[in-house]
């Protein structure tokens, strides 16, 4: 007999050079590629959701935790999967529920709420232990390159970034915000981090090597929930998504300064006029009373974004990422919504929606 089934999304989360996405549901796990868009593989559990499903590139390995209303694991306990052998091959066990798991090739960092511990990978030997502020969000990046070793993650104090230079055994606070911290994400080599606070009004980018902040960008005028912060590969543009339903592009290489005069923004998310693209350097929008920075408050000599995609106004929480073909994007929603755009490098504005499709859908379950 079989009756209809809906299936629940319980994370989705890109691997470390956004090619493929994992999605962990209440019955197990699916990994999907992003371009072309197609189904990898999946796992079904007879007994248990999968709350956190952790990539590691395209390799065969990788971190799983329980989640969901009848988790497969514990939720104090990460387990390192072997696809090839369909079983778990190590496991790690915690006093408190396991917030985030990240990976690189030669270290696990596991988050829980107030403290995170570095492993390495091939013993699972603690390597490090870091206190933090309160931290239910799991927040914390890792950078993937294998020349730099990088981990970000908050203070012991509110809107503090904690920045590990593990190469050169340096430690560095960053006091990125007045508010909490509500997104964080590294380049791949880990040279440049970018944050957010709980507000969600402005971004920011620092370089991890001394703390200086290099750039000050504007989502919004509007308190918004950001959900993601994502760099190119390259490190050109930066891409970050909200619950105000709009994705936002900032090129981040362009020349302070050299920002596109357009009307004043208005109050609600902004979706602002493209620049003309007579100029030979994208940049993102500015005020054009950018001019009078000095007299004005912050907000008329705010960067706006360069381009932005509106989503479905009833697209739930969703991730942002760049794809492997240039100028585009890849959005998957928790909903089992996937979306590939592409933004004018040029002229920004209005981004035009390549594909979209349904990758969790209601379906037939055997009983």
């Amino acid at each position: 007999m079989s009756e209809s089934k809906d299936i629940e999304v319980l994370s989705v989360r890109f691997n470390q050079d956004y090619g493929c996405f994992a999605c962990g549901t209440d019955s197990g796990f699916r990994i999907y590629n992003c371009d072309p868009f197609t189904e990898t593989f999946r796992r079904e559990f007879d007994n248990g959701g999968i709350g956190q499903v952790e990539m590691l590139f395209r390799c065969n390995i990788l971190a799983l935790a329980g989640g969901g209303r009848n988790p497969k694991y514990p939720p104090n306990k990460v387990m390192i999967w072997d696809d090839h052998q369909s079983r778990c091959i190590g496991e790690l066990s915690f006093r408190s529920e396991v917030r985030a798991v990240r990976l690189r090739r030669d270290r696990v960092v596991v988050v829980l709420e107030h403290k995170i511990y570095v492993y390495n990978f091939a013993d699972l030997k603690l390597l490090h232990q870091i206190e933090t502020i309160a931290n239910p969000k799991g927040i914390c990046a890792l950078s993937p390159n294998s020349n730099q070793t990088v981990l970000a993650c908050p203070g012991l104090h509110k809107g503090e970034v904690r920045v590990e230079l593990y190469d050169i055994k340096r430690t560095k606070f960053i006091a990125a915000h007045e508010g909490s911290l509500a997104c964080i994400a590294l380049t791949l080599d880990g040279s440049r981090l970018v944050t957010a606070s709980d507000k969600g009004t402005i971004i920011r980018i620092f370089d991890t090597a001394d703390g200086t902040k290099l750039r000050e960008l504007r989502r919004g005028a509007d308190h918004a929930v950001i959900y993601s912060l994502a760099f190119s590969p390259d490190g050109e543009y930066l891409a970050t998504s909200s619950d105000k339903g709009t994705v936002h592009v900032y090129v981040i290489n362009a020349p302070q300064g050299c920002a596109s005069q357009a009307p004043l923004p208005p109050e609600a998310d902004p979706e602002p006029t493209s620049p003309d693209g007579r100029g030979k350097t994208p940049a993102n929008q500015g005020s054009a009373l950018s001019f009078m920075k000095g007299f004005l408050p912050k907000y008329f000599s705010s960067e706006w974004s360069f381009a932005q995609f509106r989503l479905p106004e009833d697209t739930p929480q969703c991730i942002v990422a760049f794809g492997a073909k240039k100028n585009t994007l890849i959005i998957v929603g928790t909903n089992g919504t996937f979306f590939k755009c592409e933004f004018d490098p040029v002229k920004g504005g209005d981004c035009k929606q390549e594909s979209y499709c349904m990758f969790i859908k209601q379906e037939q379950a055997d009983e």
